[in-house]
């Protein structure tokens, strides 16, 4: 059972909410989310833990005026919020994972350990795709840059949940209904602002020391895979977990396994065996 906050962050009012007690894990979703994908995890993880999630501005239920804005101190402001001053375990998928790197690097004091899902990387090397792919992304951007909402979310669709090379409609049911609608309410949102921060994490991997997990789906983007393993490569401690059979966002693929496989690393970092 979860219970919902309302936290300020500049002019936005960012939607959260929180599961359990204990040790805080926060949760950031992928850009095409909002805090829905973290379900089962939250309630999984909450079982034992305060876990946190919430919707990043343009997503979900969050409000926010149009202002240039930092996704860091939006996250910092949850865990100020929730946490009560100790440090947090991140928990971030795709953005999401981008967010939670620059945030360990300029926070360091504040993170015990990450989790980390197709994660991007502030500073990478630009990603060279497939033709496939690159096809997909090319009419993507147009869709969105004309407010072609059904297109873009087909498109969408077609990239994060079945896998770009993958069959349209590979998933189906109750993961898919609420892929679409998060995405629905993402692409009709006003613009919320410009992100002003300006990490280049790449470069700065190795200066991350907390225990890291990295996790993707063998059916996501080939550069996605090859990314997330050399950042699990490049922290000081980190650890890659391969997920089979999936794409971009296995906590709605795959639920139940994610749940398990991020209990069982807070367990190591807290010094147990799940």
């Amino acid at each position: 059972m979860s219970t919902p906050f309302r936290i300020h962050s500049g002019r936005a009012v960012l939607a959260a909410e929180v599961a359990g007690s204990g040790d805080p894990v926060v949760f950031l979703h992928a850009r095409v989310a909002d805090r829905r994908m973290w379900r089962a995890q939250l309630d999984g993880i909450g079982a034992n833990h305060k876990a946190i999630a919430y919707d990043r501005r343009g997503f979900g239920e969050t409000h926010a005026e149009a202002e240039d804005f930092s996704a860091v101190e939006d996250l910092m402001a949850v865990i100020d919020a929730t946490a009560d001053g100790i440090p947090a375990i991140l928990v971030g998928c795709s953005q999401g994972g981008g967010i939670v790197l620059d945030a360990a690097l300029r926070y360091p004091s504040r993170v015990r350990a990450l989790v980390l899902i197709a994660p991007n990387v502030t500073g990478a090397p630009e990603a060279i795709y497939p033709p496939e792919v690159e096809r997909l992304r090319l009419q993507l951007m147009e869709a969105e840059k004309t407010g072609d909402v059904d297109r873009a979310l087909a498109i969408r669709t077609r990239l994060s949940l079945d896998g770009p090379l993958e069959p349209e409609g590979r998933v189906v049911g109750e993961a898919r209904e609420t892929f679409v609608d998060m995405n629905r309410v993402a692409l009709r949102s006003p613009p919320a602002g410009a992100n002003l921060d300006a990490e280049s994490a790449y470069p700065r991997l190795g200066e991350i020391a907390v225990p890291t997990l990295v996790m993707c789906g063998d059916l996501d983007i080939p550069n996605t895979q090859d990314r997330s393993r050399y950042l699990a490569a490049a922290v000081q401690n980190g650890s890659y977990h391969e997920i089979s059979g999936v794409a971009h966002l296995p906590s709605l693929e795959r639920p139940a396994e994610v749940t398990r496989v991020i209990a069982a690393f807070i367990e190591r970092c807290s010094g147990r065996e799940a």
